[in-house]
């Protein structure tokens, strides 16, 4: 016996199936951030210790880089979709530039080579976004498929 796909109540087109439930995915609204935050200022604060002793500044600069962002990741995870295609793989590009290039700036780089690492870095996500949402959106910014 052939199973049916899924059906889209609205449009009548097959959708992929929703394995977890409502309150699964407002949890992980909150925890994925925060992870990526808690592993974002374990790293800036890795990267400044330069091998020494870890600090109570040296923790205190951790967390606040893992407030800061888990709290840009919500807002640009919230915001993003909101826009346009285009604009929306910008957003992603522009928040992923600047977290890599910042991270790399901590290990004493130059100001060049920072902004040259965050430009490399966000373009690339730039790219791959645009092309994720060129390819499953339309220009109206609904999902296709």
């Amino acid at each position: 016996m052939a199973q049916a796909a899924p059906v889209s109540p609205a449009s009548g087109t097959p959708r992929t199936p929703d394995v977890f439930g409502e309150r699964t995915h407002a949890i992980a609204r909150w925890a994925v951030p925060a992870a990526l935050g808690l592993v974002y200022g374990y790293w800036a604060a890795a990267i400044t210790r330069y091998g020494g002793p870890i600090t109570g500044w040296n923790v205190l600069f951790g967390f606040v880089c893992a407030i800061v962002f888990a709290l840009l990741l919500m807002g640009v995870s919230r915001l993003a979709p909101l826009m346009k295609r285009e604009l929306h793989a910008v957003v992603w590009g522009a928040f992923a530039g600047c977290a890599v290039g910042f991270l790399f700036s901590q290990s004493n780089a130059s100001v060049l080579a920072s902004s040259l690492m965050g430009l490399v870095a966000g373009a690339g996500v730039f790219l791959g976004a645009f092309y994720r949402y060129y390819t499953h959106e339309d220009a109206a910014g609904h999902r296709v498929g």
